[in-house]
């Protein structure tokens, strides 16, 4: 559960860099477990969270990990990775740029991944910066992995929201859409990707 001081650390990250951060409050509870059900519930996956904050998501997926597998969380915001390291020992906290996924997981010694789940803020970002993420994304996934990120409904419509999903069903061959999520400001939906073409 997120406490007072993960508010004020996401806040404060929020005020610092909001190209990076897209709001000013962390995922709901609601959107975490939508977000996170594309962990595997058995076996051991090997999990990264892209752009964790303080880490409202990451219980979801520790939740459906049950200490099993590798769970890896890519944070760019040195700030945030102190936190995240302090407030949750458990997490493989690596301080990095999502742009350079294969690298970070390789330096990590993690290979292919089941999972990437991703809070990041897409339309905030250069088409170019889109493209070389969700490509590294793709080159990440083992076969039968899945991709899942979060997009809030005030700009799925836009036309920066609508130019990423059109980014996604480029790099990948089934894209679903959730169902809104009204238990988060902004409500949000969520869209998992499978099978990189």
């Amino acid at each position: 559960m997120p406490t007072t001081s993960d508010f004020r650390v996401f806040a404060a990250a929020a005020l610092r860099s909001p190209a990076t951060m897209g709001t000013f409050l962390a995922t709901s509870p609601a959107a975490s477990e939508v977000l996170a059900q594309v962990v595997p519930r058995s076996a051991d996956p090997v999990v990264v969270e892209l752009g964790p904050g303080t880490g409202a998501v990451s219980e979801a997926i520790a939740d459906r990990m049950a200490g099993r597998g590798r769970h890896l969380a890519v944070e760019i915001d040195t700030e945030l990775v102190d936190h995240l390291r302090a407030a949750k020992p458990d997490l493989e906290v690596i301080e990095g740029d999502a742009a350079d996924l294969r690298k970070l997981l390789a330096d990590a010694g993690a290979g292919p991944v089941d999972a990437v789940v991703s809070a990041l803020p897409w339309t905030l970002f250069a088409p170019a910066l889109q493209d070389k993420i969700l490509q590294e994304i793709a080159g990440a996934l083992a076969p039968g992995g899945a991709f899942s990120t979060i997009a809030y409904l005030t700009g799925v419509v836009a036309p920066r929201g609508r130019r990423f999903r059109r980014r996604l069903h480029r790099t990948f061959d089934e894209v679903m859409v959730t169902s809104t999520v009204w238990r988060n400001i902004p409500p949000a939906l969520n869209y998992v990707c499978r099978r990189p073409r």
